[in-house]
C-alpha cells in the first residue's frame, strides 16, 4: 500500500484582520520528529500568541492536534481536517498566529487556520511513496524503441539512462508490476535484454 506525504518542508502565510497566520509543514516519520518540528516552530515564534498544530502518522495510526489556547475546535481540528482531506500522512503542520487585535470569531478562526494549512500543503507539494524496485535494463540500440513503447504501460519512473556501446535504462516499478514488466520486456526483446532488479523499498512514485 502506498501513501502520500509532503514532498518537502515548507511554509506560507497570509493576513486576516491584522492577524498574521503562518503555516509550517514538514514530512515526519514518527512522533518524536513531529514533536521536534513543533518545538522548533515554537522556538522561532516565541512572541506569537498561538502555535496551533496537528500531525498524522502511519506508525501506530496516530493523529494528534492542539488548539494552543484558541477556543476549542477552532485551531487544531481544522488543520487536522485539511490534512485528512488532502490525503496526507507522516505529516506535521504548525500554524502560527500573531494576533492583530481584532477577534475573528469561531467561524473566522476555523477558516483562517484551514486556509493557512492549505497554503502550507500547496507550498510543500506532495509525493506518493510506494513499495517499488529499481530495474536496470541493458540492450542493443535496435531494441530501444520496443522498450520505450512498453514502459509507459507500467507507470514506471525513469531514474537514469545512458547511451554508449549499448542502451542502459534505469527505472522504478511498483512491486506488484515487477514480474509482469520483466516478462513483457524479455518477450518483446526475444530474450536479448539484461535485467537486474534491486531490493524492494519505499520510493517516491509521484
Amino acid at each position: 500500500m502506498g501513501y502520500t506525504t509532503p514532498a518537502a518542508a515548507a511554509k506560507d502565510s497570509f493576513t486576516e484582520k491584522k492577524s498574521e497566520f503562518i503555516g509550517h509543514i514538514a514530512p515526519v516519520s514518527d512522533e518524536q520528529q513531529a514533536v521536534d518540528f513543533i518545538n522548533s516552530v515554537r522556538a522561532e515564534h516565541r512572541k506569537a500568541r498561538h502555535n496551533v498544530y496537528a500531525y498524522i502518522l502511519r506508525k501506530d495510526n496516530i493523529s494528534r492536534y492542539s488548539d494552543d489556547g484558541e477556543p476549542q475546535g477552532t485551531g487544531g481540528v481544522p488543520v487536522l481536517e485539511v490534512l485528512k482531506k488532502e490525503g496526507l500522512t507522516d505529516v506535521c503542520v504548525v500554524v502560527t498566529r500573531y494576533f492583530g487585535g481584532i477577534l475573528l470569531g469561531g467561524g473566522g478562526l476555523i477558516r483562517a487556520y484551514s486556509h493557512a494549512c492549505k497554503l502550507a500543503v500547496d507550498a510543500a507539494g506532495k509525493k506518493v511513496m510506494m513499495e517499488a524496485a529499481e530495474v536496470t535494463a541493458k540492450c542493443d540500440y535496435s531494441l530501444y524503441g520496443r522498450i520505450n513503447c512498453l514502459l509507459p504501460e507500467f507507470g514506471v519512473k525513469m531514474t537514469d539512462s545512458s547511451f554508449e556501446d549499448s542502451v542502459t535504462l534505469k527505472f522504478l516499478v511498483r512491486e506488484e508490476l515487477i514480474s509482469s514488466i520483466c516478462e513483457k520486456l524479455t518477450d518483446a526483446c526475444n530474450g536479448r535484454i539484461q535485467l537486474e532488479v534491486s531490493e524492494i523499498r519505499l520510493e517516491d512514485m509521484g
